[in-house]
């Protein structure tokens, strides 16, 4: 039997919690500055894997950068804020970050997460906060597959269970092979 997808441990993710009236325009000039991206509505992932947004809550938006720049990032957010009620942090190392990739990415994700994930339902650029099993996770959709976040603390867990849920062939069945 082949796996159904392929999973696969990012390194070094920069991620960036950014706080505050999401209506703001200095909030949301601070986000086109740091990832290129506009203003993501509610349930929704711009960008791609090395530079991104997410809707995470009302107030919380998930700034995906490159690693190595988070600093420099998070300094120029408090510079575009200076004065505005917001919080940005450094997330990046209590993150652990996975991409589920292949024609069975959808089933893999099924097994673990109560999600719709029928392609009429979830798509490319669509983003979820929701339970992996038994730890909090969140995941958005792009061209060949999936990025799975969760807490670096329960990280080898994840690994593991995204690992065991792409093992066996037959899929779920709820879903076609293709994305």
């Amino acid at each position: 039997m082949s796996d159904l997808a392929q999973v696969t441990r990012v390194a070094a993710c920069g991620m960036i919690t950014l706080r505050g009236d999401l209506g703001s325009a200095k909030l949301t000039k601070a986000v086109k500055a740091v990832t290129g991206q506009a203003m993501p509505t509610s349930g929704q992932f711009l960008g791609d894997a090395t530079s991104g947004v997410a809707w995470m809550s009302p107030d919380e938006l998930l700034l995906v950068v490159p690693y190595a720049d988070v600093a420099q990032n998070v300094a120029q957010i408090d510079k575009v804020l200076v004065g505005h009620h917001y919080l940005a942090v450094d997330v990046s190392d209590a993150r652990a970050v996975f991409n589920v990739s292949g024609v069975r990415a959808r089933d893999v994700l099924a097994r673990l997460c109560p999600v719709d994930l029928h392609p009429d339902s979830f798509g490319v650029g669509q983003f979820r906060r929701t339970r992996m099993a038994q730890v909090a996770a969140a995941f958005w959709m792009h061209d060949t597959g999936f990025e799975v976040v969760c807490f670096q603390s329960v990280g080898h867990y994840a690994q593991d269970l995204l690992a065991q849920a792409a093992k066996n062939a037959t899929g779920t069945g709820f879903y076609a092979p293709d994305m």
